[in-house]
């Protein structure tokens, strides 16, 4: 890797690694990406178009990658950007290994804690990235995003300076990447932020008008709030994260009345995009998601650090009773009636 520019592969074009992967490629011509089945004959026959969502129109653009059909094709990769989630991690693990053995450099994406589990038991060089965006897939290969990066690299032990340092230059060629040795606060600053999304799909928030804004407004603070007393409890701090609200305005959010804070409210919904959750759940009708890595991971911490967590624990057992073929957004009352049902048991 000294003498010649590493060689990148990144599996999985989703919103995030097909943003991240469209942002890079243009600036670094040794950069890969794989994909399966109508994903893949986009990416070789159209190129990933992406676009920010609040400017469309001025900042539509489509990007040219190079593609490979079977790892056999790259031998010689050196590092594998994985944008594809914890439930899939095992299998897709299974398969690197039998194609490359232990010698790339692994650079996960997930969201959440289970794939610093999941990873290490199949390679030694294994990186981390939070991703402090949001982004949405259209369709295959059409992503829009809210703002490029950043994206914070990192180990749980602070291992792999190195290795760390060649993949921040290669992806700050196309967004903001920085490596943060505080890296488990920023992981669970962003399971924070990620609670959003079990609540989002529950009640079809960015998939439709939700049935009561108001109600909407306080499920959210208040899950939002409670996270950050769960993750404080187990001993992790803030970590600050460009253009995502910090943990003081997030409790501003849930002490302060409603009505004051409504338009300021509003102005925030309006530029989030929807979540991958909603889509995996109520677009595509899958039956897996983030879920239990997410909201059911904040619930044991509660459960273990004994912090009361009705909000999330509500928002947990609906979506794991609920989400599957078929589900259709619940209305804002009904979670919040469950919610006060749980307060009082």
């Amino acid at each position: 890797m000294e003498n010649q520019k590493p060689k990148v592969l990144f599996i999985g074009a989703g919103a995030i690694g097909a943003a991240v992967a469209a942002w890079t490629a243009p600036h670094y011509e040794e950069l890969y990406v794989m994909d399966t089945g109508a994903i893949q004959d986009a990416l070789k026959s159209e190129g990933i178009t992406i676009y920010q969502t609040d400017r469309a129109e001025a900042t539509r653009e489509t990007v040219k990658v190079r593609t490979i059909d079977s790892l056999g094709e790259l031998p010689d990769v050196d590092i594998i950007v994985l944008g594809v989630k914890n439930y899939s991690l095992p299998k897709m693990a299974e398969t690197l290994v039998s194609a490359f053995g232990d010698r790339p450099l692994i650079v996960s994406l997930a969201n959440g804690t289970e794939n610093q589990k999941i990873l290490p038991q199949y390679f030694t060089k294994v990186a981390y990235g939070v991703i402090s965006f949001n982004a949405r897939r259209d369709r295959p290969v059409v992503v829009g995003y809210q703002k490029k990066g950043p994206i914070l690299l990192g180990t749980p032990d602070g291992s792999l300076k190195e290795e760390l340092r060649s993949v921040q230059a290669i992806l700050a060629l196309g967004c903001e990447t920085l490596v943060v040795d505080d890296f488990q606060n920023a992981v669970h600053s962003k399971i924070v932020m990620n609670l959003t999304n079990a609540l989002d799909t529950l009640v079809g928030q960015g998939y439709q008008e939700v049935s009561n804004f108001a109600v909407y407004q306080k499920l959210l603070t208040s899950t939002l709030w409670e996270g950050v007393r769960i993750v404080k409890a187990a001993g992790y701090r803030e970590c600050k994260m460009g253009g995502m609200p910090s943990f003081a305005t997030l409790r501003l959010g849930a002490i302060l009345p409603g009505f004051l804070t409504r338009s300021m409210f509003r102005k925030k919904i309006r530029t989030m995009v929807m979540s991958s959750m909603t889509q995996d759940i109520l677009l595509r009708g899958s039956g897996s998601s983030e879920i239990d890595s997410l909201t059911g991971y904040i619930v044991s911490l509660a459960h273990e650090h004994g912090v009361k967590a009705p909000f999330n624990e509500t928002i947990y057992r609906l979506a794991k009773d609920n989400f599957g073929e078929g589900f259709k957004p619940m209305s804002c009352e009904a979670v919040m009636a469950a919610v006060d049902e749980r307060r009082k048991s």
